[in-house]
């Protein structure tokens, strides 16, 4: 079943929120603090996979156009507009709470090349391995984030499967289309700008930085066309 890996990660964010909830008695000072730490942990994963890159001007590229097209489309706006949403439907008191914690979530959960990479090996050899590995981290991390940003990180279990999802499914036809040497290098490239991303949203859970991280998704799109178009000049100037 091409859909399983990510079926079951979204499960586990979901049952990782619950849990979170009912531990949310934990006394304030200890949310932070973990908090904190998950922030710390979050900017350490990030530079690990910021360094990652081969073709460092890539990264630089995607990140400047798509952090252009992500202003101008505003989907950090889009994405807060529909925490916003479910928030007014659950009949929160707490204004932006849910939002907080369904926009911080999202981000942490879909950005990243195990999202990525994970779902591909679901399309290409249906093999959840690597979708496996990430629910039990997105699990054990939907808990700590439960107890410190609310019921909100449940929410951003759906936008994750489907994101997910879409690639797997892409995945099944990607092998006609795309030569290995093009899909490995965006794998390199995308980890990198995924990297730098996640570093951002590690400043934003520390309160050093407002980065709208959202903004700048699309530059994984234009990873994916800088490393197609550089492929192919290559392949005609040779």
């Amino acid at each position: 079943m091409v859909l399983l890996g990510t079926i079951v990660n979204g499960i586990a964010i979901i049952a990782g929120t619950f849990l979170g909830k009912v531990m949310h008695r934990i006394p304030e000072k200890v949310k932070t603090l973990v908090l904190q730490s998950i922030g710390l942990a979050v900017v350490i994963l990030g530079i690990q996979m910021g360094v990652k890159s081969e073709q460092f001007l890539i990264v630089i590229l995607s990140l400047l156009f798509g952090s252009i097209i992500g202003e101008i489309m505003d989907f950090d706006g889009k994405l807060n507009k529909l925490g916003f949403w479910i928030e007014r439907r659950m009949g929160s008191t707490e204004e932006g709470g849910i939002a907080k914690g369904f926009v911080t979530a999202t981000l942490i959960f879909a950005i990243g090349a195990m999202a990525i990479i994970g779902a591909l090996d679901s399309g290409l050899r249906g093999d959840h391995q690597v979708l496996y590995t990430k629910s039990l981290l997105d699990g054990f991390t939907s808990i700590v984030l439960a107890t410190t940003l609310g019921v909100g990180v449940l929410f951003s279990a759906f936008p994750v499967m489907i994101y997910q999802g879409m690639i797997a499914l892409f995945a099944t036809q990607i092998e006609q289309w795309i030569p290995d040497p093009i899909m490995d290098a965006f794998i390199i490239e995308m980890t990198s700008a995924g990297g730098i991303m996640i570093l951002a949203i590690g400043l934003n859970m520390l309160e050093i930085t407002k980065i709208r991280v959202a903004n700048m998704l699309p530059a994984i799109l234009v990873v994916a066309l800088l490393v197609a178009g550089q492929y192919f000049y290559h392949q005609f100037t040779m």
